[in-house]
C-alpha cells in the first residue's frame, strides 16, 4: 500500500472544508489530508487548524495570500507521496477516493476522477455552464491531441513516479489552467492515464472561483502548448 496524500486547496471554504475532510476520511480512512490555504479572509485556515488538533491524518499549509491552483498543485507534490488533488467546494465526490486509488494501484500513473466517460454525470449545471466545460475540452483534445475526456477536471491521483517527472520542471499555468498543463505534460511523457467516472455535483456554499480572467488564462494555455510538443 501506498502512502496517499488527499491535497485541497482553498479560498474562502469555511463552511466546506470541515465536511469535505469529514467525508474523506469517512471514505478513505487510510490517508492523509493536506489543506493549502491561500490567507482565506473567512478563517478557513482556522478551522482546519482546530480540527488538527482532534485528528493527526490532517494538516495545514497556510499560505500568505491568493497565489493560484497551479503553485498549490505543486506544493502538494512537494511531498512525495501518492498524491490525490480535490476541489474543496464538495463538487468532488470524495466516495469514489477509494476507485480512484484502486485505479492507481492497478497499475495506472495517473487516474483522474472523469464527468465525461460512460457513469459520470454533472448535476446543478445550467446550459451555459455545461457548454463552456464542455466547449473547453472539446478544444483542449483537438488543439493538443489528448486522449483523455475530461481534460480540466481536478479530481486526480498522481502516482510518486508522475510527481517525480512533473516537480522536475516550473508550472508556467497558475490557476485552472495548470491542469491542462499537467495532463499533457503527463499525456506527452507516456504515461498510463485511466478516466474513473464520478457524478460532479455544483457547490452549494461560496462562490467559484472560475472567472472571465481565468477563461482566457486557459485559452492562453492551450496556445501555448500547441507551440510545444515536448
Amino acid at each position: 500500500m501506498h502512502r496517499t496524500l488527499v491535497c485541497t486547496p482553498t479560498y474562502n471554504e469555511a463552511l466546506n472544508v470541515q465536511p469535505l475532510i469529514d467525508a474523506i476520511l469517512s471514505a478513505a480512512p487510510q490517508v492523509e489530508v493536506l489543506v493549502i490555504d491561500d490567507a482565506s479572509p473567512d478563517g478557513t485556515g482556522g478551522i482546519v487548524q482546530s480540527r488538527m488538533l482532534k485528528d493527526a491524518r490532517i494538516n495545514l499549509m497556510q499560505r500568505p495570500g491568493k497565489l493560484g491552483l497551479g503553485t498549490a498543485y505543486l506544493a502538494g507534490f512537494a511531498f512525495g507521496l501518492q498524491l490525490i488533488t480535490i476541489d474543496a467546494d464538495l463538487s468532488h465526490p470524495p466516495d469514489r477516493i477509494p476507485a480512484l486509488i484502486a485505479a492507481a494501484d492497478g497499475g495506472a500513473d495517473l487516474s483522474i476522477g472523469s464527468r465525461y466517460v460512460p457513469g459520470g454525470a454533472i448535476q446543478g449545471w445550467g446550459p451555459g455552464r455545461r457548454l463552456l466545460s464542455g466547449t473547453a475540452n472539446a478544444v483542449a483534445r483537438s488543439v493538443l491531441g489528448l486522449r483523455t475526456h475530461d481534460c480540466t477536471g481536478g479530481f486526480r491521483c498522481y502516482s510518486r513516479g508522475v510527481l517525480e517527472f512533473l516537480a522536475g520542471r516550473p508550472l508556467r499555468s497558475s490557476g485552472y489552467s495548470a491542469l491542462v498543463e499537467l495532463l499533457a505534460r503527463c499525456e506527452r511523457r507516456g504515461f498510463s492515464i485511466e478516466e474513473v467516472p464520478i457524478t460532479f455535483v455544483d457547490r452549494r456554499h461560496g462562490q467559484s472561483k472560475i472567472s472571465r480572467q481565468e477563461v482566457l488564462r486557459a485559452v492562453a494555455t492551450v496556445v501555448r502548448l500547441a507551440g510545444r510538443r515536448e
